[in-house]
């Protein structure tokens, strides 16, 4: 193998040293101390008792599927790191935390994946522009990203998700660039339907990801001819339905196999929503998979009858409607404490307002370069109109698919789009060659993100105190409370008003 100063050929590549350096910034961002701060904040408090009930194989039923809340117990029997886990199992909301208690085991997986998302999202851009460099600064929009942080360093389910999401997009897009490559096309098929069962065994919003099994069809056309390659989709079908629905199965099944003890504190005398056949199956120890599914499945949407309509009316909503979700409204204030009379600490969930900014500017242009191109009469082609139309249509369709659910919803609730938003950035960013008289060059597209990724990095650290509860004073607060609409409140704003 050919070396240079020790170092193998294929290090040396930009891509590679571009990739590890995204690697790296990305540790540092999300899982560097990652059990700080030492409380539960927002949903933890349901996720420690879930998966406190799997390490002590009790029996209930959750609003979402188990996948994510099976890898936070996964975390905390890999780490054992505290010697009481069975504090909870007698409610679904754990309040009191015992002394000396670690999140060491129970943030594990969700700051894991929060922080590989990072280096996948590098390979997707890295596919869709061919150059290192500018991967590599686009990466900045999740690296350096405020909310997306703050919610996946903690015990919760997105940064879960997301990862198979992000899993899903990659497969997609080597899926169409090898689709002639007779072993790359059939791993990555496989690929394709472990993510996808595995986004969806996390949380159900990651259903609008099916949308990309119609997407892997449409471009399995031969190249002469331009015909369908039904070979190539029958082989893609049969792989990835398949790894699905092993994958998909599996993972009930276990959740199903861990649920062998009922206590009797917990709701319906600890059966939940079970039918009678349902509770003579736990009962006898025995399994009927088709109905258990069944039943956890209609408990999922049982469940979401019952939260609340979102109320902008309450003075403590932190819900928000989906149309407010592109400008970063509203901020949540997950958790707050004072350590001394004049700072306050926060941990709060507040995007980085150039990110987000960026984003929906891309979604902005992403409309207005494809009206162009059919209003415009003697109007330039787009280079990359089939793939702005597709990452806009997946962006239109999850928030149509969101604004169809009326019980309250929450900033979180954008992560997937967002991802979508930053990937059609991308597209909008290669496709403008011209502002005006002024030509856009490569070397001028270099300076541009190379300007954005500053202004992302100065912000990120501008909104950092939120983040990394870090002290902050009421005045330097005030001072990022940039927009009305976040709902942005320090601890004194909100009794003053």
């Amino acid at each position: 193998m050919s070396r240079f100063y020790g170092v193998p050929l294929w290090l040396q590549q930009p891509r590679v040293y571009f990739g590890i350096l995204v690697t790296l910034f990305a540790f540092l961002t999300y899982f560097w101390n990652y059990t700080n701060p030492p409380d539960l904040y927002w949903d933890e408090n349901y996720h420690v008792a879930s998966a406190e009930k799997y390490l002590n194989e009790v029996y209930f039923m959750e609003p979402h599927p188990p996948l994510g809340k099976l890898l936070i117990a996964a975390g905390e029997k890999l780490f054992n790191a505290n010697d009481i886990d069975d504090s909870f199992i007698g409610t679904d909301y754990a309040k009191e935390l015992p002394a000396g208690f670690s999140f060491k085991g129970y943030r594990f997986f969700p700051a894991l994946f929060a922080w590989l998302i990072a280096p996948l999202l590098y390979i997707a851009f890295l596919y869709i522009t061919r150059k290192p460099l500018w991967a590599f600064l686009l990466s900045f929009f999740y690296v350096f990203d405020n909310a997306l942080i703050v919610h996946g360093r903690a015990v919760m389910l997105e940064s879960t998700m997301l990862f198979f999401c992000m899993g899903m997009i990659v497969s997609y897009l080597i899926l169409i660039d090898k689709k002639e490559h007779k072993h790359i096309f059939p791993l990555c098929s496989l690929l394709f339907g472990i993510c996808f069962a595995c986004a969806i065994g996390t949380k159900a919003l990651a259903m609008i990801m099916i949308l990309f099994w119609p997407l892997v069809i449409v471009q399995m056309r031969k190249k002469a001819g331009g015909q369908y390659d039904f070979y190539k989709i029958s082989q893609f079908l049969a792989l990835s339905l398949s790894a699905f629905l092993l994958i998909y199965i599996a993972i009930w099944q276990v959740h199903f196999s861990l649920g062998k003890r009922v206590i009797d504190s917990l709701p319906n005398q600890g059966y939940y929503q079970a039918s009678e056949q349902y509770q003579t199956l736990i009962a006898n120890g025995e399994q009927n998979f088709p109905l258990m599914l069944k039943e956890n499945l209609h408990f999922l949407s049982h469940y979401s009858k019952g939260v609340p309509k979102l109320d902008l009316c309450k003075a403590d909503e932190n819900g928000s409607p989906f149309f407010f979700w592109p400008l970063g409204a509203r901020s949540i204030n997950y958790r707050w404490e004072t350590p001394d009379s004049i700072s306050y600490l926060y941990i709060t969930l507040q995007s980085n307002p150039i990110i987000w900014g960026l984003a929906l500017l891309g979604v902005f242009f992403g409309c207005i370069l494809l009206l162009g191109s059919f209003c415009i009469a003697g109007a330039k082609p787009l280079t990359y109109k089939k793939e702005i139309a597709v990452w806009l249509a997946l962006w239109v369709s999850y928030m149509i698919a969101i604004s169809q659910i009326d019980r309250v919803m929450y900033l979180y609730h954008y992560f997937i789009p967002l991802l979508f938003s930053f990937i059609l950035f991308a597209y909008v960013f290669m496709e403008m060659k011209q502002i005006g008289k002024w030509k856009i060059t490569e070397t001028h597209k270099n300076w541009i993100l190379l300007f954005f990724a500053t202004l992302i990095f100065l912000s990120f650290h501008f909104f950092r105190a939120l983040t990394y509860y870090e002290p902050i004073d009421d005045d330097a607060f005030k001072k990022r409370m940039w927009l009305p609409v976040w709902g942005l409140h320090c601890v004194n704003c909100a009794l003053e008003e």
